[in-house]
């Protein structure tokens, strides 16, 4: 049974370091930020999660088991994601990439239009 921990614990650790691979070629590669932000959240989220699952299957493989890494992972898969989205809104509201079109009705929320009500804190940070 260890023999089996073993091989998927290096099964993982394969793929795990395949999408760590693609993972710094998209963020060498990619021309845009928000390509850039891309690359590395989403591979190297899995990348390091497949590290991570491996762990746990060796160390279930030597009889002393621990499932500290799924905290790890389910901290991982929560905050990399949500981080990405933020460093994305930023690169957006910059100015820094290109403007999303606009919608129609009171759909303000995705769009970079500032609402009346919202234009003097604009001009003010603007500023």
């Amino acid at each position: 049974m260890s023999i089996l921990f073993n091989a998927a614990a290096v099964i993982c650790l394969f793929l795990g370091t395949i999408f760590m691979l693609v993972a710094a070629i998209g963020l060498i590669k990619l021309n845009t930020p928000m390509a850039r932000v891309h690359a590395p959240t989403k591979a190297g989220t899995v990348g390091v999660g497949a590290f991570l699952f491996a762990s746990i299957l060796s160390s279930f493989a030597n009889g002393n088991g621990s499932l500290n890494e799924l905290l790890i992972m389910a901290f991982l898969f929560v905050t990399a994601p949500v981080s990405a989205h933020f460093i994305a809104k930023v690169n957006i509201h910059k100015g820094a990439c290109v403007t999303p079109p606009d919608l129609d009705g009171d759909a303000l929320w995705s769009t970079l239009n500032v609402p009346e009500e919202d234009r003097d804190i604009q001009e003010q940070a603007d500023v």
